[in-house]
């Protein structure tokens, strides 16, 4: 029993053996690695971060009446340029009936005063006609007469400002109604007129719309927006993980959608000091001013996007970031350069900006160094292919 044991051990023992052999004679058939090579090259390396957002006018401003009424007409169409003073709109004053008789009570008061100071003066002006000719036969003494003749140009004024009074309540009434006196001229307020020059963005209003008066209470209904569409500016949003990146004055690159084969310059000039929460994370409100964009007309509110410059190295020596490898006790980059038939020497490197593709290689390498691809894949399983 012992013996039978025995040899079943041994067999097993030599079968372990065998197979081995036969592993160790299949591993030594195999071909042998055969690592690829790569020589870096002179590259432009540009690091930055993308901000969507919108072209706008730098300056839009709203056209607004100083009186309320209806649109009688309207004389101007989006899209058109238009100068500072030129006529906008006709506006149709629609009198409040309240007021308007408040206006003319107030006429019949101040009329009724006018001709009170009226008869007050033709008996100053008896009185004095009396008084002076009994001066001039010295009748009087020169005070005496002196007081009547204060009295006299006293009610003289008080006619002269009954009959200014009148006339201010007549054109209070004829605004009221018509909203423009005569006098007024230029500046009727009937006739809304464009206040900078510009083109126009937009015409909100019709012909028999309503519309508010700008006061200290109300904003006012906006007749039209007007802007100068060769000062345009890039309003975006940045992440609040990237907000920390950037700073004013940096360069910007700015394409539009709408616009193909064709990238616009601007300058980074105002970051938001406060973020906004939109759709669970912070967003931080940014703006560009545009530079050359005489040749290109550029819509208001078109969608791009602005990439913000963070670093740029221009002509540098670069390699693929995938070549590099890291020390594992110092964590220095490194690469193999071949020196033979699949034979490698290590090299460190001092590196520069990176791109998360390329990287720049200020020294450790020259530019006719061939590089060990050290990561590249062995074998593709069939369903990868």
């Amino acid at each position: 029993m012992k013996r039978t044991k025995t040899v079943i051990i041994l067999i097993a023992i030599v079968a372990l053996f065998g197979i081995s052999l036969f592993y160790l004679w299949q591993k030594n058939q195999e071909d042998p690695i055969t690592y690829t090579l790569e020589s870096p090259t002179v590259e432009t390396i540009i690091v930055k971060t993308v901000a969507t957002g919108s072209i706008v006018p730098k300056e839009e401003v709203l056209i607004k009446p100083n009186i309320s009424g209806v649109i009688e007409e309207i004389f101007i169409e989006a899209g058109e340029y238009v100068k500072q003073g030129d006529l906008i709109a006709q506006i149709k004053v629609i009198p409040n009936a309240s007021t308007l008789t408040s206006a003319k009570n107030s006429i019949a008061t101040n009329q009724t005063a006018l001709q009170t100071a009226k008869i007050n003066l033709q008996t100053q002006q008896s009185n004095y006609d009396r008084q002076k000719a009994l001066f001039e036969k010295g009748v009087i003494s020169a005070n005496d007469f002196e007081g009547v003749n204060n009295s006299y140009l006293q009610t003289k004024q008080s006619v002269e400002q009954a009959r200014i009074n009148v006339n201010s309540a007549n054109q209070n009434y004829d605004i009221i109604k018509t909203g423009t006196t005569s006098g007024l001229g230029s500046i009727a307020q009937t006739q809304v007129r464009a206040t900078v020059s510009g083109m126009v963005l937009d015409v909100p209003v019709k012909a028999g719309n309503q519309v508010i008066e700008a006061n200290n209470f109300n904003e006012g209904t906006s007749i039209a927006s007007i802007a100068d569409v060769k000062q345009m500016i890039f309003e975006g949003k940045v992440d609040e993980s990237e907000v920390g990146k950037i700073k004013e004055g940096l360069p910007l690159e700015i394409t539009v959608g709408a616009i193909e084969n064709k990238q616009f310059e601007a300058v980074l000039d105002y970051i938001a000091p406060k973020g906004v929460a939109e759709n669970g994370a912070v967003q931080f409100e940014i703006k560009g001013t545009l530079k050359k964009i005489d040749s290109t007309f550029i819509r208001a509110g078109l969608s791009a996007n602005a990439s913000i410059i963070l670093n740029k190295a221009e002509k540098v020596l670069a390699i693929k970031e995938a070549l590099v490898q890291y020390d594992e006790e110092t964590k220095k980059p490194f690469v193999e350069v071949a020196i033979g038939d699949q034979k490698f020497e290590r090299k460190d490197l001092e590196l520069g900006i990176s791109d998360g593709i390329l990287v720049e290689v200020k020294s450790g390498i020259s530019i006719t160094d061939k590089i060990k691809v050290w990561n590249q894949l062995q074998g593709v399983p069939d369903y990868a292919q």
